[in-house]
């Protein structure tokens, strides 16, 4: 059975259906109501190697806050659902990447004790549709929901829309590392016996 999850959130405010495979080639359907938002959770798939299909829809009149945050819990949860027991998962994975002149590093840890480090300063502005200020609430949110300790840092960096972009990449190649499968490891991958 591979590696694969299906979850499914609905509130007054969002509705959203995440599907992955953690297994994948980098396949993506992603839609959602803020095009930017699309293009990042497209750029998690391709470079993650996860296959992923989402369809959301959100009260975006008010703004994107609804729906990104609640797609970064949707996902997260299609993750951790995804990884099943963990057993001879790598379970760290940490990338720094650049994007002409902006460099980020993102480190994570599937630990199943949730944490959030956010460390990229960004101005209050929009590209497109969406607003920036938005991006560490949809990693927050997958922290969280994916039990997982999530470390993002900016080290150089001027255009908004690369340091954005190269943020969510870097989390995608450490999410990537993260959630592999080494024949090596043997059970959980913790002194303790457990990941929680």
């Amino acid at each position: 059975m591979g590696r694969t999850a299906k979850v499914t959130r609905k509130t007054r405010e969002t509705e959203i259906v995440v599907e992955v495979d953690l297994d994948g080639s980098g396949k993506a359907d992603i839609v959602t109501p803020l095009p930017f938002l699309s293009h990042m959770v497209e750029q998690i798939a391709r470079h993650g190697l996860i296959d992923l299909t989402v369809r959301a829809t959100g009260d975006v009149e008010i703004d994107g806050h609804h729906t990104t945050e609640d797609l970064g819990i949707v996902l997260g949860q299609a993750v951790r659902e995804a990884l099943g027991d963990k057993a001879g998962l790598v379970r760290y994975g940490s990338a720094t990447l650049p994007m002409d002149e902006a460099l980020v590093i993102a480190a994570i840890d599937l630990s199943g004790r949730p944490f959030f480090v956010w460390r990229v300063p960004l101005p209050k502005a929009k590209l497109g549709t969406w607003d920036v200020e938005l991006a560490p609430i949809f990693f927050e949110a997958f922290a969280r929901s994916s039990m997982s300790n999530l470390h993002l840092r900016l080290l150089e960096g001027d255009n908004l829309h690369h340091i954005v972009e190269i943020t969510f990449k870097a989390f995608a190649k450490a999410l990537a590392q993260a959630t592999r499968v080494d024949a090596r490891i043997t059970g959980v991958p913790s002194t303790k016996g457990t990941l929680a």
